[in-house]
């Protein structure tokens, strides 16, 4: 819908603590209407309903902030979402993850879809349909209680014709240390009709492997029936994001990196579709492979240190040799491998995702979020990290 045009019987409405169902002329009644009821605190273990309305319309925009916003609570923190009655979430993902903040870690940024002015707060405008009704609770898992939580969600009531829209979705999962040989799953088979609309990853590559280059990986997109191959396949992490030779600090509307420390080794980056849509008839899947760079003597060291490797390719001058292909399990230190040769080959570190998507289902039927000591474990974070960015 263009600004200038007419509305179409559609109700604008606002919930917050000040008017908590959007109320038509109730807001901001406590304390006289001088802004009595902004925040509420939430206790550790609690969980808080800040969404419930049983009508059909579109969220239109999410703002959120916290009085405490380290990695650990961000990743405590849940947010799921609930369509039209269904008993199982459509979104269960942690708070700062699901706004794009991977790895816990929220600095200043904005894309087409998420965004934080200063580095304090959280907004999102992803449109999100709903038919009969809409429920968004906020869980604490954490140990600790959040003095001051303040939201605002920005929604339209109207009729919605039946299959006019798809179902919002969102999916969030880790592996601290992914399998050799074997892609991580940024979203795994899902069934229906929809659109697979971006993600955003978080990763801290494994030490053992001494500073190395990580993001060899293609992204693949397995989508209505493919089996051992995708349709839709990239060339490298950082292809994937738009950038190359490497990964340094971008914020575009549909791609960036938000964290790139070498120092502590995490990383976190964003690619949206939404110039570039992926849609689906029957099932989606989107992984990406566990694969590094490094030139051959340093690979040797890596492996005498005690690195899990598998090379893959050598490429000298130009002269790029399949060596999976000519010789699987080969050693970097094989004599036809010219020295300083640089070697891609599968490597193991600790990978996060979030996966955005519309379904024609208010259910995905996909595995529920994991343990809040799993979510948590191992965080690396800076207390002025974005200084030494």
């Amino acid at each position: 819908m263009e600004i200038y045009e007419k509305n179409n019987k559609e109700e604008t409405h606002w919930s917050s603590f000040e008017n908590p169902t959007g109320g038509k002329g109730i807001g901001g009644m406590d304390n006289r209407g001088a802004k009595g009821k902004a925040s509420e605190g939430l206790d550790a273990g609690e969980s808080k309903t800040i969404f419930n309305i049983t009508d059909g319309g579109i969220i239109n925009r999410i703002w959120i902030t916290m009085s405490d916003r380290s990695p650990e609570i961000l990743r405590s923190l849940i947010i799921q979402m609930f369509w039209d009655g269904s008993e199982k979430p459509a979104v269960s993902v942690p708070l700062g993850d699901f706004f794009c903040a991977g790895l816990g870690i929220l600095l200043p940024f904005e894309n087409e879809l998420f965004s934080s002015p200063e580095g304090k707060s959280f907004n999102s405008y992803v449109p999100m349909p709903f038919y009969k009704s809409a429920l968004i609770v906020i869980k604490n898992e954490s140990n600790k209680a959040i003095t001051h939580f303040f939201y605002d969600i920005n929604y339209i009531i109207k009729n919605m014709d039946k299959n006019e829209a798809y179902y919002f979705h969102a999916y969030w999962n880790r592996q601290n240390s992914t399998v050799l040989g074997e892609d991580y799953e940024i979203l795994p088979n899902i069934k229906g009709e929809g659109r697979f609309i971006g993600t955003n990853i978080g990763i801290i590559s494994n030490p053992v492997y001494n500073g190395s280059w990580w993001g060899e990986g293609e992204v693949k997109i397995f989508i209505d029936d493919d089996k051992e191959y995708p349709t839709l396949v990239g060339t490298g992490t950082e292809d994937y994001i738009g950038t190359a030779w490497g990964q340094g600090v971008f914020n575009h509307r549909y791609q960036g990196c938000l964290v790139s420390d070498t120092s502590s080794g995490s990383y976190s980056f964003y690619r949206l579709h939404i110039k570039d849509p992926i849609y689906f008839n029957s099932n989606c899947k989107v992984t990406i492979q566990q694969m590094g760079g490094a030139n051959k003597e340093k690979l040797i060291e890596i492996r005498d240190g005690g690195g899990a490797i598998q090379v893959i390719s050598s490429d000298s001058e130009g002269n790029f040799r399949k060596l999976h292909e000519i010789s699987p399990g080969i050693s970097p230190d094989d004599p036809s491998i010219l020295p300083g040769s640089w070697l891609n080959f599968y490597r193991q570190d600790d990978f996060s995702a979030t996966s955005y998507f519309y379904l024609n289902h208010p259910e995905s039927g996909l595995c529920s979020l994991i343990d809040c000591k799993e979510r948590i474990f191992g965080l690396t974070y800076k207390e002025n990290l974005e200084k030494t960015l």
